[in-house]
């Protein structure tokens, strides 16, 4: 029941006709219908889709106040324009109609292709079935209406001393370092202030969602919600910070692993940076990289890769004082190669997850980023979804 877990959520899910055969239609909502605080961070892809254009301005208008989330999968509502933006008010204006609730407080959000025009019929349409159907018992439903090219989905529930905190979300394709990395929905029943969820949720962004990169691409969707009933009375608000925190962090690792083509996972640390900004970049030039990412798919320990990516990335970049390791083992320093542990590379090599440090010599920040490997699945998924 992931997203429902919390005190006062229902949800539901279903298959309303947007996709051929699977769930693609979502409905989140508080169990009494009253609005509470919402805290959100949302794509800073400049085409952005209406759906976002719609929530950030209800938001700004009620005071960061919802009762309820629709969520359609399967097109993301994106490259319509005008009539995109009134396609979203009418799922907003369904969804209060269903529910008896104000469309002021219905959030919006949409994911699939871009470009095409939202199917309104079937949307509309099972609008009120969705609303009949919510429950305590639907999270996983919901979990499932939210999905896309996932092949499982991503549902997690954090249990702290005296509240509870769950959720959803969807992602493993078109996911690069900037907010928030794909759609993600929390509930908790834990009373804290608005301020402190924005602010939870914005760190645990950047500590989790946005340090993973599957391939570079920034949706124009992007979104991340976090809904309080405050029905367990008033949390700690650090044990609450970091319980939003331990929850954004297992669905970064749920989605990393479910990656379009993913075989290999890359967790990169950057280190010896002149600036954490620094850090960033080289970080990211890493893990974007094509042949760095194909040396991950062969379990290639291919470190001057990694080196000539960094030393693209536009930072400060001290040859001389420079290292590559790979699962602690260091394989080249000043720019070359030095003896190692061949075997134990190897071993390390050929497991799911590797360990990277690429160190600078530049200064004394660090970042970190974790990467997929490219390979056939990848293309193979990426060259049919128009």
């Amino acid at each position: 029941m992931s997203v429902t877990a919390a005190l006062g959520f229902v949800a539901a899910g279903c298959h309303a006709g947007i996709k051929r055969r699977k769930f693609d239609m979502a409905l989140l909502a508080t169990e009494d219908g009253c609005p509470v605080p919402c805290a959100a961070v949302f794509t800073q892809n400049k085409f952005v889709a209406p759906p976002v254009e719609l929530d950030r301005a209800t938001l700004d208008a009620n005071g960061w106040q919802a009762a309820a989330v629709i969520v359609n999968s399967g097109n993301a509502n994106a490259g319509t324009g005008k009539p995109g933006y009134k396609d979203a008010q009418l799922m907003a204006a369904a969804t209060g109609h269903a529910l008896q609730i104000a469309n002021s407080h219905v959030m919006v959000c949409s994911t699939g292709i871009i470009g095409t025009p939202l199917p309104m019929e079937p949307i509309l349409s099972h609008v009120p079935h969705l609303a009949k159907k919510l429950s305590v018992a639907g999270g996983h439903d919901a979990a499932r209406g939210i999905l896309t090219t996932d092949h499982q989905t991503k549902e997690v529930v954090i249990q702290g001393s005296n509240f509870t905190l769950g959720g959803m979300a969807k992602g493993c394709g078109m996911i690069a370092p900037n907010m928030a990395t794909m759609l993600a929905f929390l509930t908790t029943d834990a009373d804290v202030p608005r301020a402190v969820m924005q602010k939870a949720l914005k760190a645990a962004s950047d500590a989790t969602f946005n340090t993973l990169n599957v391939d570079g691409a920034t949706s124009t969707n992007d979104t991340a919600m976090l809904l309080a009933s405050g029905k367990r009375g008033k949390a700690d608000a650090d044990e609450f910070v970091n319980a939003v925190l331990a929850a954004c962090r297992d669905l970064t690792m749920q989605m990393a692993r479910d990656a379009e083509g993913m075989t290999r996972m890359a967790h990169v640390t950057v280190t010896g940076a002149a600036s954490e900004a620094e850090a960033k970049a080289a970080a990211k030039s890493i893990v974007e990289n094509n042949l760095v990412k194909c040396s991950w798919y062969g379990g290639d320990p291919y470190w001057g890769r990694l080196m000539a990516a960094a030393g693209s990335a536009g930072v400060e970049l001290d040859v001389a004082k420079s290292r590559v390791a790979y699962g602690g083992i260091v394989v080249a320093k000043s720019g070359v190669a030095i003896a190692h542990d061949g075997q134990a590379l190897t071993e390390h090599m050929m497991g799911d997850e590797v360990q990277i440090e690429v160190h600078l010599g530049a200064g004394k920040a660090s970042a970190k980023m974790i990467g997929i490997d490219l390979g056939p699945g990848y293309i193979r998924e990426n060259s049919r979804t128009s």
